[in-house]
């Protein structure tokens, strides 16, 4: 009989963030600018099955592109059918090589992007499986994204002791933090809890001022 396999932090974040985008319904607020749940939905779906639109996304001077793309796609269905595809995650990016790689922290970070812009809201505790595979994943992503910080940064895991060096040099700031709080950090989401920097001061101020532009 083969064996039962676990379903990867990908693909429950995926889940979770269907889920709760139905709770909420379509107009619900979301930390990505003025998208609503039905944008943000839209969004991942651009990325997933629209390759023109989806190149807006890391190529800047089409970023026209991909914002016509999602209001295209949030204008044309509704929240229930979106989240539909979005759940059956039909793409190469969800292939098993691929998916973990790509869609880790995109959708641990857009679902928290939904939970966080909630009034209520409170951080998630994660198990440790959970956490070992997002604290990984951001040691690997974070390399480039404090590079518009211009500073040498280590994280520092709050709970487990361990650090990663994400841009190497003398005097680095020193960002200490639960795994998913630096994650959202680093993502340039302000809504966070217990972060604690320690370091020089003008570095410290260039790295919470930096525009992270994820």
């Amino acid at each position: 009989m083969a064996a039962v396999t676990s379903k990867t932090l990908a693909r429950q974040e995926r889940e979770q963030l269907c889920e709760l985008a139905l709770e909420l319904g379509p107009s619900a607020p979301t930390l990505c600018g003025d998208w609503d749940v039905q944008h943000l939905v839209a969004h991942l779906l651009v990325r997933e099955r629209n390759p023109l639109g989806a190149s807006g996304i890391v190529i800047r001077p089409l970023s026209g592109l991909h914002d016509s793309a999602v209001d295209r796609t949030a204008r044309n269905d509704e929240l229930p059918r979106l989240v539909r595809k979005l759940r059956d995650g039909h793409s190469y990016l969800t292939l098993p090589g691929i998916d973990p790689l790509v869609n880790t922290l995109e959708f641990f970070v857009h679902h928290e992007d939904i939970r966080r812009a909630q009034p209520d809201w409170e951080p998630r505790v994660l198990d440790e499986r959970s956490s070992a595979t997002l604290w990984k994943a951001i040691g690997v992503s974070g390399k480039g994204l404090v590079r518009p910080a211009g500073v040498p940064v280590t994280i520092h895991n709050a709970a487990t002791g361990q650090t990663t060096v994400l841009r190497g040099g003398s005097s680095p700031v020193t960002l200490t933090g639960e795994v998913a709080e630096l994650v959202m950090f680093l993502y340039g989401r302000s809504q966070t809890r217990d972060l604690r920097f320690e370091g020089p001061e003008e570095s410290v101020a260039k790295l919470k001022g930096a525009d992270f532009g994820v």
